[in-house]
């Protein structure tokens, strides 16, 4: 290496380590909150170690019912919606990725115009109570089922795949469902790994569906149960509205159980990625090669 390079790369790495560092910071605060006594959090004296150690906040909201409904309705949302989606992405994406297929090029700028150009959140809504679907467990995942992008980087995978495969299973008498799960989905593993990462993450973090869809606390998911958690945060006040009381609560203060809970509730998804990482990079990059 030049001496320009060696300082490009001392520069870089420079700049992601710092670049890391602010990113972990609000997680080491969050971290020492939840760990810190009530005095220690409420004097502002805990930044990014815990002051005054004390489990209680874990217990306090480890026990709280609303809490592990929500965070109930949230993996249940998260996996049927994650293989529901990835399975009806597959369906789209493949006859799309079929240059034979009459009409294709109209079917993909229909898909690219419903992507940039939604209808709206009064007319989302008004089909939702058309088809009798609000405050059903079943509007968290169906208005979010399908993601153009998804299908558009799914569609390049295929197209990827060697053709001699799909004629060689035809030569045997395979049906084009045949092919699809007995080929062409077991060799796109890596970008079927990804979409259900991108889909697992969207569903797992929106609130906003819930907020619009659901009233019912009982459906309430774990995101919406924490934006309310941290829009009260300053009030001494339990999930269920009732007085916060210390003895009740094991010492814990109302910013130190907002600090738990988003911790309790970021480790689920977070044990995802290791498994699918060895996926992601190479699903992304050659489903998105090819035009």
């Amino acid at each position: 290496m030049s001496r320009g390079e060696k300082v490009f790369a001392v520069f870089n790495y420079l700049f992601f380590a710092f670049l890391s560092f602010t990113t972990i910071l609000p997680f080491m605060n969050l971290i020492a909150k939840s760990f810190s006594s009530e005095a220690a959090v409420n004097a502002g004296l805990v930044t990014f170690f815990p002051v005054d150690w004390q489990m209680g906040t874990y217990q306090y909201v480890l026990s709280d019912r609303t809490f592990l409904n929500s965070f109930k309705i949230s993996i249940l949302v998260t996996i049927i919606g994650t293989a529901v989606s990835l399975f009806m992405t597959a369906l789209a994406a493949y006859p799309l990725s079929k240059p034979r297929l009459r009409g294709r090029r109209l079917f993909i700028l229909m898909y690219i115009f419903v992507m940039l150009f939604s209808g709206g959140l009064i007319p989302t809504y008004l089909l939702m109570h058309k088809l009798s679907l609000i405050d059903k467990l079943a509007v968290l995942i169906l208005p979010g089922m399908i993601s153009v992008f998804n299908v558009l980087i799914i569609k390049n995978y295929f197209e990827a795949l060697p053709d001699s495969l799909e004629e060689s299973a035809k030569l045997d008498g395979a049906s084009n469902l045949a092919i699809l799960f007995r080929i062409t989905l077991p060799l796109s593993l890596p970008v079927l790994a990804t979409i259900a990462l991108f889909y697992a993450v969207g569903y797992w973090n929106d609130y906003f569906a819930a907020m619009i869809y659901i009233h019912s606390t009982e459906l309430k998911p774990l995101q919406l149960y924490l934006k309310e958690l941290i829009a009260h945060a300053n009030n001494a006040y339990n999930s269920a509205g009732m007085p916060l009381s210390i003895d009740s609560a094991m010492n814990a203060t109302p910013q130190a159980i907002q600090a738990a809970s988003i911790l309790v509730a970021t480790v689920p998804i977070l044990l995802v990625y290791p498994f699918l990482q060895k996926y992601f990079v190479k699903g992304v990059l050659v489903g998105s090669v090819k035009g």
